[in-house]
């Protein structure tokens, strides 16, 4: 594991897009796993700019994105599909090649699962999956208790997944209580994974993730187990973490790494340093 902490959320959404840049420059044709929710609209704004700047090209690109509500219409002002449209692909200058969410009022969902997971295999699979993390470990719309083995599949929400949700609505009882979402085991299946969590409410949540023990108790502790995976974070959603004061002098010497490869490699060279922390590295 990468953990990268911030002084804030700008800082944080500027080394998201400067992750996501990387990995798009390197590969046009990219898959792109997304989420959504209140912490990766700084990453997106960012995408925009650079994208609108003519700093990216998304034209080859193919997304995935992670969860959708189920029951309400795609066009209501809270589906994942409008933030979508109103946070990234509406305001592109070029939309991605393709884009794909979960159907948010699909007859059969059992059957809407499994055909999302065909169309991640038949994509190739997700090269970068960006992800949020909730206040129970919650990754995508796997509550705690989730296999870690889980697919792509409709789920119920818990009732602190639906109050922390409750203020994008106009009341409690407008939010649904049922979402399809990734597996966790679908989620393992990216090449790389960037966790981007901001704030002291996720504090709790990001420690038991990255210092805890692996346990369906919390869904992100999972990520332990996958060879790739960064947890950028900002410095309030650090605070409980026991080895912060670690995790800051392994980045800055994995930086350090870097800038020293690419002076003597070329500036323009891609560089992948494993840093040296973490139960995966």
């Amino acid at each position: 594991m990468r953990i990268i902490i911030t002084d804030d959320y700008a800082e944080l959404s500027q080394r998201a897009a400067e992750f996501v840049a990387q990995a798009l420059c390197a590969k046009p044709n990219l898959v792109l796993g997304l989420a959504t929710g209140s912490t990766p609209v700084g990453l997106y704004d960012e995408l925009v700019r650079l994208e609108n700047d003519g700093e990216l090209d998304f034209s080859q690109v193919v997304t995935f994105n992670l969860d959708e509500y189920l029951g309400i219409p795609e066009d209501h002002p809270q589906s994942y599909h409008h933030f979508m449209e109103e946070h990234l692909f509406g305001r592109l200058r070029e939309r991605p090649r393709a884009t794909h969410i979960p159907p948010a009022q699909p007859d059969d969902p059992l059957a809407a699962a499994e055909a999302y997971e065909q169309q991640i295999r038949a994509a190739g699979g997700i090269d970068l999956q960006v992800l949020g993390i909730g206040r129970n470990g919650h990754i995508g719309f796997n509550e705690p208790g989730s296999s870690l083995a889980s697919r792509t599949r409709p789920v119920v929400l818990r009732a602190e997944t639906i109050r922390d949700n409750a203020r994008f609505f106009d009341s409690p009882a407008d939010v649904p209580r049922y979402a399809l979402t990734m597996g966790i085991g679908t989620i393992l299946e990216a090449r790389r994974i960037l966790l981007l969590a901001s704030g002291p409410n996720k504090a709790e949540a990001v420690a038991r993730a990255i210092e805890g023990p692996v346990t369906a108790a919390c869904p992100a502790s999972a990520l332990q187990l996958h060879p790739d995976v960064i947890f950028l974070l900002d410095a309030a959603a650090a605070a409980e973490l026991q080895q912060a004061d670690y995790y800051r002098h392994v980045e800055q010497l994995t930086r350090e790494l870097q800038q020293r490869h690419a002076r003597s490699h070329g500036a323009g060279q891609s560089v992948n340093v494993v840093p040296f922390a973490g139960r995966s590295s």
